[in-house]
């Protein structure tokens, strides 16, 4: 077990992305307190998290937007030095069929952790962003100076806001340093296949599609479009495996400990700073696992962006990070998660 000096609180650290940056706080001499309502994750992760620490983690079952409960958590913990943001509603679709749930869902609770580590004195935050700010963007790579667009979801908008809000707590000289990390598409799993991806009912994201519809799980898969701007007609994105993306967390705080200055707020892209295509990853997907997959093209699906991948040298110099992990990696990655998974209600239609 590592020497742990260093608090933090993880909220949502039971889902996706803050599971593995549980794991790698760990390995960086933090003691990660996880802090998860369950309603995007499942109990499972924090079992899977053990094993591969081969240690307990502490968990707080509970909303981070409750202020009484969060407070009960920082005094009965003491010594939090920093929060890592990821818990928000995430679903697309949902946010714009239940706007109003988003906005309260995702701006209050980022409201209520502003004015707990304030009264509290914490005073670093990472919160977790994303490169839909940007929208469909005018010039490639997109970098942190490229133009924010209208979001094209409630969802996409509460990112944004979110970042205007932490943008304008530090204008006013809160003291309290903040950084938010734009990502792009991350993919893969653990190594151990302790921890991944478990998408509730269908999936919204390629991967788990590919996944499960190689599993059998999903009768076929349907690439959306072939008519694109791109060397093989599909939509090409910045993949990154999340193993490499909560390596960013980790050196997001390690830049916010550095920092002199009592009140900051920074945005970094986290990506590869590479693209990759709907087929590259089925045809990379059936080379690294020896399977084939049932897909067909079908028409455009509206409101997809053409291309987007990202400028991460920004990232590269300031968080001293850097993507490691290939496509071919977070591929094999995601199969052998995909495999260990028993075939649960929730991964059928």
């Amino acid at each position: 077990m590592p020497d742990q000096t260093s608090k933090v609180i993880v909220t949502g650290g039971a889902g996706y992305i803050g599971s593995h940056t549980v794991v790698e706080l760990f390995h960086a001499g933090y003691e990660p307190i996880i802090i998860d309502n369950f309603v995007n994750a499942e109990k499972s992760a924090v079992k899977g998290i053990e094993n591969i620490l081969g240690h307990k983690v502490k968990l707080y079952e509970g909303d981070c937007g409750n202020m009484d409960f969060m407070r009960n958590v920082i005094r009965q913990e003491k010594n939090v030095s920093g929060i890592i943001h990821f818990a928000a509603y995430k679903a697309v679709g949902e946010s714009v069929a239940q706007p109003l749930k988003y906005y309260r869902n995702n701006i209050d609770t980022l409201l209520s952790l502003l004015e707990l580590m304030h009264e509290q004195t914490i005073s670093r935050l990472v919160f977790s962003s994303s490169c839909t700010v940007y929208g469909q963007p005018d010039a490639l790579p997109v970098t942190e100076q490229s133009p924010k667009k209208p979001a094209e979801s409630p969802y996409g908008n509460t990112k944004q806001i979110c970042e205007e809000i932490m943008e304008d707590t530090v204008k006013s000289g809160m003291a309290i340093k903040t950084v938010a990390l734009r990502y792009f598409n991350p993919i893969g799993a653990h190594e151990s296949a302790e921890i991944g991806e478990l998408p509730l009912g269908v999936p919204n994201n390629l991967v788990p599609f590919v996944t499960q519809t190689a599993a059998g799980i999903r009768e076929k898969l349907t690439v959306f479009g072939n008519d694109y701007n791109t060397h093989d007609g599909t939509c090409l994105r910045d993949y990154i495996h999340v193993v490499d993306l909560a390596k960013a967390h980790v050196s997001a705080l390690h830049y916010l400990e550095r920092k002199s200055e009592k009140s900051s707020y920074d945005v970094f892209n986290i990506g590869t700073g590479k693209g990759s295509t709907v087929l590259d990853v089925i045809k990379t997907f059936e080379e690294v696992n020896q399977v084939k997959l049932n897909y067909t093209i079908g028409p455009r699906r509206p409101g997809d962006v053409e291309k987007v991948y990202a400028e991460v040298s920004q990232a590269n110099a300031a968080l001293r990070w850097k993507a490691q992990l290939s496509l071919a990696d977070a591929l094999k990655d995601s199969w052998r998660w995909q495999l260990k998974l028993k075939k649960k209600s929730k991964q059928l239609p």
